[in-house]
């Protein structure tokens, strides 16, 4: 804790001060005490200090993780895929079989895969062998191609809306239609797929959980970043941007939990840009502040899954590129499948910020997730922790490990833009090594940099990456 303390430059003898000047003295003696025990048991940042001309601040954030229980454990598949129907509209579904794409693809499992998006709207579902077609009604496949995606937006796609309690209804009639069929009878149904959370669609979600909210085995909505045709490299770094999501988490929250409490929840699609995202930004290495700030905010908040629209062939928001090759989102999701487990932990740090000026909200431009480390990672023991760190600050960060962590080997995982593009880079680089396939069937090695016990994590300017802290037997990783 920094206390602001000023001093003259000389002190007169103490017998030649007046009484009043004492008396003042005094009082300045116990607001400084004041200050001193109510900033170390308030919200412990640093209070501003007065700095010498050219002398340049050196922040260091001590960071400690809660080892013993985690806060969250999401689901196995908490990263998953969506493929898009205009893959078949565009005549892609052959490549589907490429060595190269398939590579690419198991390199993100486990994961679920959906398909599914607006173009489904083309698309016409023909089983002349389904059962409950011959009952006189609509069969499964008219219940999944016309309630597919966001209900919401009905009336602006179709020239007609439908309310949550129709639509709940409708699910509990698909439902019952599904059961008697034998590859049906097991399957898992999700939804509604709302958009965003607004008013209108608070209201839908409301009705369809008060009808249908036990009938789904995980509630579904979408999220989208920013209007792709206002945006700038700068819209990335954003911090009010990044905190979007976790306004909306809550709202969703608060309806499912009111009617299903503990009901899971996915976000079942999410791009960072609309209409099909922004060439040479969405699909840029400044787009990965987004993705992976969402992945650490839906884990700590609970959201079990989170599918990424799209694996491939959607606009600019694709993890990879019709050529096949890897965008900087997919290295970014290959790392987080590697190093992340599903276990949540809670991160303390000290030292982040200074104290807000009045009537300024200040918004963390350092953000630090911590996750009990992959369990399928071989080249760690039970009981490691993997921080992810986001720094949007043109500065670097210097952060020393405390507690539990303190004095302990880590391994560095830092993701860079390659190339002269810079943020704009569709290249990225892994401690200084670029990265691209080995050929159509092997991905990269991941390279660690192994830093030695007890050094400071110095975290460059406008970077992300990922640190292994080997060997800290915390209870909350030793067991699945």
């Amino acid at each position: 804790m920094r206390v602001l303390c000023v001093f003259p430059a000389a002190m007169p003898s103490s017998n030649s001060r007046p009484p009043a000047c004492l008396v003042l003295v005094a009082l300045f003696l116990v607001l400084l005490l004041h200050f001193s025990l109510s900033s170390q048991a308030g919200d412990r940042r640093p209070l501003p200090v007065d700095r010498a001309p050219g002398l340049k601040e050196k922040t260091l954030i001590l960071l400690d993780v809660s080892t013993k229980n985690p806060v969250r454990t999401v689901n196995e598949n908490f990263l998953s895929l969506q493929l898009d129907p205009s893959i078949i509209h565009d005549g892609w579904l052959d490549f589907l079989s490429s060595k190269r794409l398939v590579t690419l693809a198991r390199g993100l499992s486990p994961a679920f895969l959906r398909f599914g998006g607006k173009r489904t709207d083309f698309l016409q579902f023909q089983n002349l062998r389904n059962p409950a077609k011959s009952r006189g009604g609509p069969g499964p496949d008219y219940y999944l191609k016309n309630y597919e995606d966001e209900p919401n937006n009905y009336r602006t796609m179709h020239g007609r809306a439908v309310n949550g309690s129709q639509l709940g209804k409708d699910y509990i009639q698909l439902k019952s239609l599904l059961q008697p069929i034998r590859i049906y009878s097991r399957a898992s149904l999700y939804g509604p797929n709302i958009g965003r959370p607004r008013k209108n669609v608070i209201a839908l979600l409301d009705g369809f959980m008060k009808v249908a909210g036990s009938t789904v085995d995980a509630v579904t909505w979408q999220h989208c970043y920013i209007d792709g045709r206002v945006v700038k490299v700068m819209d990335f770094l954003k911090t009010r941007l990044l905190d979007t999501l976790s306004d909306q988490i809550r709202k969703i929250q608060k309806v499912v939990n009111t009617y299903t409490p503990g009901k899971k929840i996915w976000l079942e699609g999410v791009v960072t840009t609309s209409a099909g995202g922004t060439n040479n930004l969405s699909d840029s290495y400044a787009a990965g502040f987004l993705w992976l700030n969402t992945l650490g905010m839906l884990a700590n908040q609970g959201i079990d899954v989170v599918i990424r629209h799209s694996f491939f062939d959607h606009g600019y928001n694709h993890l990879v590129d019709q050529n096949f090759n890897p965008l900087p989102d997919y290295w970014l999701s290959l790392l987080y499948k590697r190093l992340i487990g599903p276990k949540v932990l809670a991160v303390h740090v000290a030292g982040l910020q200074r104290k807000p000026r009045p009537g300024r909200v200040i918004r963390d431009k350092l953000r630090i997730y911590a996750h009990c480390t992959n369990h399928h990672n071989h080249n760690y023991v039970r009981g490691s922790i993997t921080l992810f760190i986001i720094n949007l600050h043109r500065s670097r960060k210097k952060i020393k490990l405390a507690g539990t962590l303190r004095d302990k080997l880590v391994h560095q995982y830092l993701l860079q833009p390659y190339g002269q593009e810079g943020l704009k880079s569709k290249s990225v680089q892994l401690n200084g090594q670029p990265l691209v396939m080995v050929d159509d069937g092997t991905l990269p090695e991941l390279k660690p940099r192994p830093l030695r016990a007890g050094r400071t994590l110095v975290i460059p300017p406008v970077t992300m990456g990922f640190y292994v802290v080997k060997n800290v037997n915390a209870l909350a990783c030793r067991y699945r």
